[in-house]
């Protein structure tokens, strides 16, 4: 029976993409984007684009408006709780590299950070990169043949010595979910500051931070079906109150003369600059847009057309799945052949697949290979993208074999 999603005709660039022979079967790295984040982008500019925070004008009003509305929308999607808990950043790597900045100050020689063995480079380079600058020692918790962060090994190795946790809540490359909740009650037993990459999490499914626990929680626009150029860092304010102020400019300070200063707490003390008024702005609409679906209904519609994802692959000889991906990605490899030579055919018959190490090099190396080919799923993709998909792959290792 057909799958046929229900939101197709909310994302233009899907149909358009159709009309040149393409399907696009690469969210997880960059969604695409629905008309409700389109309009409000095309409406900010064509009705007067300003400045934030700083103008007494009308439109620099408007837009004040409507950016602080998006922050206050970021909060109720994650369940923030208390206002000015939301820091907009220029992506998630940007806001892992404030954090890994901003809390340098905490950490003495011989302190450790723990992070997990299938980290995004995001959210291991930062702290690889703290660690070398104080002396620091990273702890790398082990993850399971199912491709989940081993939680009793984790208990053993937190520790008084531990300062900070940094995992993700959804794994890029194996598509499984963490025990967050978890990991984060083991940290924070010790004393530990916390930090839940969301990347991926967060696209699938409400998630709420104050039932995770954590201090930090990361995500970035791009993959939510929004714009590209920021991110969202929510921080506790006894965590956010811990940073550092990392990068200096307009409107992040209070007062100034030539020799000293004084700066803005968070959210505004670490928004220096001008930021990204319309991507923010496109965000507030992307998120009214998902408030608008049943969610039920979404997260059901995944788990079936990703299930006939993962079977269809796991039908065909020589394929192996990476792991026991649990929603909307697969990642595999073929006995035989090189990703990128599937990765290649698979293009030159217009379907949009990811290969390589997927920002995730220990990770991969670890399992043994050079790369692996991910197809990940959005809300507007369907059975006959699958069939596509199947019959590229089908005539890709034919060739091949």
């Amino acid at each position: 029976m057909p799958l046929i999603s229900p939101w197709r005709a909310d994302f233009p660039a899907i149909d358009a993409l159709q009309r040149q022979g393409q399907t696009y079967l690469d969210s997880a790295a960059t969604a695409q984007k629905p008309h409700a984040l389109i309009d409000a982008t095309v409406h900010y500019y064509a009705n007067g684009a300003a400045n934030v925070h700083r103008a007494q004008h009308l439109p620099g009003a408007m837009a004040t408006q409507t950016f602080e509305d998006t922050r206050r929308k970021a909060g109720e999607w994650l369940n923030a709780g208390a206002s000015g808990q939301i820091v907009f950043t220029h992506g998630a790597t940007s806001a892992f590299n404030l954090l890994a900045y901003g809390l340098e100050h905490v950490f003495q020689a011989g302190d450790e950070i723990v992070i997990s063995a299938l980290e995004h480079h995001a959210n291991l380079l930062p702290w690889q990169q703290l660690a070398l600058r104080r002396n620091l020692k990273l702890v790398v918790l082990p993850v399971t043949d199912a491709g989940v962060i081993d939680v009793e090994a984790a208990a053993e190795l937190i520790t008084p010595r531990t300062r900070l946790l940094a995992v993700s809540q959804l794994s890029n490359v194996l598509g499984t979910w963490q025990p967050v909740r978890q990991l984060v009650a083991l940290a924070q037993a010790q004393g530990a500051l916390t930090v839940i990459d969301g990347a991926q999490g967060v696209v699938h499914g409400r998630h709420d931070v104050q039932d995770i626990g954590c201090d930090f929680y990361v995500f970035s626009s791009h993959k939510l079906y929004g714009p590209d150029g920021v991110g969202v860092l929510f921080g506790r304010h006894q965590a956010l109150a811990q940073l550092q102020h990392w990068q200096f400019g307009g409107e992040m300070v209070l007062q100034t003369g030539y020799r000293t200063a004084t700066f803005r707490p968070a959210p505004l003390g670490f928004e220096a600059g001008t930021p990204p008024i319309s991507a923010v702005i496109g965000l507030g609409a992307t998120l009214d847009y998902l408030n608008g679906l049943n969610q039920s209904a979404v997260a059901e519609y995944e788990a079936c057309l990703h299930e006939r994802l993962r079977a269809g692959l796991m039908l065909r000889d020589g394929v192996q799945v990476l792991g026991d991906p649990h929603v909307a990605l697969v990642s595999f490899v073929v006995e035989g052949v090189h990703n990128a030579d599937l990765a290649h055919l698979l293009t030159e018959q217009g379907v949009a697949v990811r290969a390589g190490h997927h920002c995730a090099i220990p990770l991969i190396s670890s399992l043994g290979l050079s790369g692996a080919i991910r197809v990940s799923l959005g809300l507007y993709n369907d059975s006959e993208d699958l069939e596509r998909f199947f019959s590229a792959l089908d005539g890709a290792l034919e060739v091949l074999r």
